[in-house]
């Protein structure tokens, strides 16, 4: 662009300033697709609204900004070296097939980034007005009061979810005596005082190590997080009017936005990352011959890899079910000659599968799901009921926030437990029977609820248009 313009319009000879150039924002997102994927989509967002966007990545994950980089001119990436960390393979910049512990070490690699990010800050044309990262990057609040811009944190999870991590990470509740993983927790501070079993709580949390130094770094980054400038949530009010206020509450400030939820646009492909072994055109083909609501869409998410027994109990639970399915599988095989007994009644889909298409398509009704955060949007967005199999993460808390807005239903839980077919058969029989149950009138009533925050002037497209509104001020008033 241009830094003159033309006479008469806001030249030196037309007696008017030129209009000052839009906030220019920098995004960081943690690399792992569950907290990529709805990061970009807000990036895409904000250069709708006329910012200037710079996302960060390193150079494995460049290829994941092509979409966004087609389709949004406004939006321009920093790719930085992948810092090197002794507990992390050689080669790795992402938490695909990493498991669980690894987490901490991508948290401390990514700090090194640290340096670099800021000699880009003090170098570049148009330095950043703000920093939009991911809330596993707590380290970046300092970096980002050292150029002396405000750093927003976004949250790939529920506000449920994040006032849970706050008070774990605030109290560092011990772990009960004798061990049991069974063993209580309340949150009496909390919506709804909920209680949970020591095993439902955060890997990330149940891993730490008083006085290991990288178990003390994610500590700081967690709370880093709270003193920050604001939140920003792939959520809505609709969902999560009760927990979204008890955060602005418990922060002292209302700089807390529920953007969501955040999904692809209208003319991008969907969401996932293919890699070019699914069959989502021939999935969507087969799904136009079933009748409305009578399908079961199975998908655990991109991280989870069901064992032998487990993918067992589902086949056998979908065989007695009597459904019409599509089950996406990755990294598993269903049992023998399971395909061959249900041909014509379901499919089964190897590696990536259009999500996002097959919940929204009218033939599935319900959707057997891990209960991962996008997953849980994405099944609020389409309007099917949701049998829950949380595993591990943020997953049973966000089970529980279904259970309170009824439209889930508790299928299994536990990332070792394997399901009972006949009961799971039962389950999955009665989210798609026809019969009008209440979780599923629920369950399309939220999804014309989450389609009105998201319409102009509803109630998520009106905090997008307060959080960018706030970011022109600062820009003209800086911190």
């Amino acid at each position: 662009m241009s830094s003159s313009a033309p006479e008469g319009e806001g030249g030196g000879n037309s007696g008017e300033e030129a209009a000052p150039p839009p906030p220019h924002i920098l995004v960081f997102p943690f690399p792992a697709q569950g907290h990529m994927i709805p990061l970009l989509d807000f990036a895409h967002i904000l250069s709708l609204r006329g910012l200037s966007v710079t996302v960060l990545v390193t150079p494995k994950n460049a290829p994941l900004l092509q979409p966004l980089l087609s389709r949004s001119p406004a939006v321009s990436p920093l790719v930085l070296p992948f810092p090197s960390h002794s507990s992390l393979p050689a080669g790795v910049e992402n938490t695909q097939g990493l498991p669980p512990s690894s987490f901490f070490a991508m948290m401390g690699a990514l700090a090194g980034l640290r340096g670099p990010l800021l000699r880009w800050a003090r170098s570049a044309p148009r330095p950043p007005d703000a920093l939009i990262s991911d809330f596993f990057l707590g380290w970046t609040r300092a970096a980002a009061a050292e150029l002396r811009i405000p750093r927003l944190v976004f949250c790939p999870s529920g506000a449920a979810t994040l006032s849970i991590v706050h008070c774990l990470w605030r109290q560092m509740p011990p772990r009960p005596p004798g061990g049991s993983d069974e063993a209580p927790l309340a949150f009496p501070s909390l919506p709804g005082a909920p209680v949970y079993a020591w095993y439902q709580l955060s890997p990330t949390f149940q891993a730490f190590r008083e006085g290991d130094e990288l178990c003390e770094f994610v500590r700081r980054g967690f709370l880093e997080n709270i003193s920050s400038w604001g939140y920003v949530f792939n959520s809505f009010t609709a969902a999560e009017a009760a927990h979204l206020r008890h955060l602005r509450a418990d922060l002292g400030h209302h700089r807390v936005w529920a953007v969501g939820p955040l999904l692809p646009p209208d003319d991008a492909a969907d969401r996932g990352g293919g890699d070019g072994n699914g069959d989502g055109d021939g999935v969507l083909a087969w799904l136009g011959g079933r009748a409305e609501g009578s399908v079961v869409y199975v998908c655990f998410g991109s991280h989870t890899k069901l064992t032998a027994a487990q993918a067992a109990a589902v086949g056998a639970a979908l065989e007695r079910s009597g459904a019409g399915f599509v089950w996406s599988l990755r990294g598993a095989e269903p049992p023998a000659e399971f395909e061959e007994r249900t041909a014509g009644k379901g499919v089964v889909v190897r590696g990536w599968a259009p999500q996002v298409a097959i919940l929204s398509h009218p033939a599935v009704g319900s959707f057997l799901t891990h209960c991962g955060w996008n997953s849980v949007m994405e099944g609020i967005v389409a309007g099917v009921a949701l049998l829950m199999w949380p595993m591990t993460a943020d997953q049973f808390y966000n089970a529980r926030l279904l259970g309170e807005l009824r439209i889930g239903i508790r299928a299994c839980e536990r990332a070792d437990a394997v399901p009972d077919p006949d009961d799971l058969a039962r389950v999955m029989a009665g989210s798609v029977d026809g019969s009008g149950s209440p979780m599923r009138a629920r369950a399309l009533e939220l999804r014309r609820e989450a389609a009105e925050a998201t319409r102009e002037g509803g109630d998520s497209h009106r905090q997008i248009s307060e959080l960018v509104d706030e970011l022109r001020r600062l820009k003209r008033r800086p911190l």
